[in-house]
């Protein structure tokens, strides 16, 4: 039997989906980050243990991993050279090393032409017209992802302290979260020292549920944020024929939020990203698999 991996890894999670070579799923795993900027060394140990949980779940051995292929879509993979390093340490057949971006809009809109948006810890968004993929942001927390959960999470603590020092206005969630850090603002500033985006993000889904009750200072990121995804969608050049699609755990809390005539664009995606890693390991493995087979 022929194995095809698809795996989606993040700044969060890695999940993991063990498929046969038509592209059925039969097995999934999930496990810690796996940004192979941040941290590959981390991100290779969660790949693994994802798929070793895939194998599991699907009542198969998981020293079969060596004889899969798979396809990875992972955070971190479209700047240097780390999606090189990262298929030389990999345990698979044969893996091939993608963006995060590609197998979202490969799971939201398949091979056809459309548009989608990655929105959770970091942020990414990809174009194809006429069969040509482009890409754009995706380039980190430090300098890029503007609107994910990583950037909204660094600028809750960014008004937390603005608020302590009396240049903002205090809301009920800047001291809530100085609250949390035992109204200490030398805590806050520990806490960046090692955070990673991953860290920030977890404060993302609280920034959002202030904002909804009408917290000032909640309202103010999430308008930013707004305003960065809208002109992100806009150097897309977007004709409105082809669908668009939000993906990612922020999706939700975004797409209400945008303009009208983004949101009249908007489409459920086919699949998921995980989805669009497998649909592509099947493409790319497994019918020269199962002719081997």
């Amino acid at each position: 039997m022929a194995f095809m991996l698809g795996i989606d890894g993040g700044g969060t999670s890695c999940r993991a989906a063990l498929a046969t070579a038509s592209g059925d799923i039969i097995g999934r795993g999930k496990s810690g980050p796996a940004n192979i900027r941040t941290d590959l060394t981390g991100a290779r140990e969660n790949i693994v243990d994802a798929a070793r949980q895939a194998f599991a779940d699907a009542g198969k051995d998981p020293a079969l991993i060596p004889e899969a292929f798979a396809v990875l879509g992972l955070a971190g993979s479209n700047v240097g050279t780390y999606a090189q390093q990262l298929a030389t340490i990999l345990p698979f057949a044969e893996s091939r090393v993608e963006t995060d971006a590609l197998i979202a809009l490969e799971g939201a809109v398949g091979e056809g032409d459309g548009a989608m948006a990655i929105l959770g810890t970091g942020t990414a968004y990809m174009v194809r017209k006429g069969g040509a993929a482009r890409a754009i942001g995706g380039w980190g927390f430090q300098v890029g992802d503007q609107g994910g959960g990583s950037r909204i999470g660094r600028e809750l603590l960014e008004e937390t302290l603005l608020a302590h020092d009396g240049i903002r206005p205090a809301s009920p969630l800047t001291k809530e979260i100085l609250a949390v850090f035992r109204n200490n603002p030398e805590d806050v500033v520990e806490f960046t020292i090692n955070a990673k985006p991953g860290d920030y993000g977890g404060f993302a889904p609280k920034v959002f549920d202030f904002a909804a009750r009408g917290d000032i200072a909640a309202e103010a990121i999430v308008a930013r944020a707004v305003a960065a995804i809208e002109a992100s969608l806009a150097a897309l050049d977007l004709d409105g024929k082809a669908p668009l699609c939000l993906l990612g755990g922020l999706a939700p809390l975004y797409a209400p939020r945008l303009s009208a005539p983004y949101r009249a664009m908007l489409k459920e995606p086919l699949r998921d990203a995980l989805g669009g890693a497998v649909a592509m390991a099947a493409r790319m493995f497994g019918k020269t698999e199962a002719a081997r087979g």
